[in-house]
């Protein structure tokens, strides 16, 4: 007997909405924040992962696609990279990525640079992304880290569905940046309650 669906089993509906949303007006892209913010704090106060097994509709995301509409190869990840080398490389990279973004986002609210609307993908391919931006009455910076973050959440995407076709679904989850992070305040939290007995 199938277990009854709780409310945070259709959070795959909120990442796919979040996607289309950025597609016709980039200043969406703010919201992506609570999938930044909500997995740390829920890390901080519980000390545990209740986001990435919970309420990652992202994961869930590539759950149903990969599993229920059998668009992945169901393999094994190889074992380099569940490894610990290439998992804290990878949170290393996203976060100079990521810095270099928020740099950017400076340039751009202090005036020295110009608004770029396109959105990167893979870090690499420049997107012309202009009809997404119909101006913001605040300064052009709140839009260019609107660009650049839909540009982070949009290549994340991108690269759980290649592992997710390549591999098991929810492959992403593997080498997530911020899975790797909660995982980190995880074990830091639960070291110093140790201490504290």
């Amino acid at each position: 007997m199938n277990e009854k669906k709780k409310w945070y089993d259709y959070l795959w509906i909120f990442s796919l909405t979040y996607l289309i949303l950025g597609f016709f007006n980039i200043l969406f892209a703010w919201l992506g924040l609570l999938c930044f913010f909500i997995p740390l704090l829920i890390a901080v106060v519980k000390g545990n992962k209740a986001y990435c097994n919970k309420y990652c509709g992202r994961g869930q995301l590539f759950s149903l696609v990969g599993g229920r509409f059998g668009l992945s190869r169901k393999k094994d990840i190889p074992r380099w990279m569940k490894s610990n080398y290439f998992r804290y490389g990878f949170l290393i990279f996203f976060f100079v990525m990521f810095f270099l973004m928020l740099w950017n986002t400076w340039l751009v609210f202090d005036g020295v640079k110009t608004l770029g609307t396109a959105v990167t993908l893979l870090w690499t391919f420049r997107l012309p992304w202009r009809w997404a931006y119909h101006g913001t009455l605040f300064s052009e910076g709140v839009a260019q880290f609107a660009f650049g973050f839909y540009s982070v959440m949009l290549t994340s995407t991108v690269l759980g569905f290649l592992t997710m076709v390549l591999f098991k679904p929810r492959s992403w989850c593997v080498y997530c940046p911020m899975g790797t992070m909660t995982q980190l305040i995880c074990k830091a939290k639960n070291v110093t309650s140790s201490q504290k007995r």
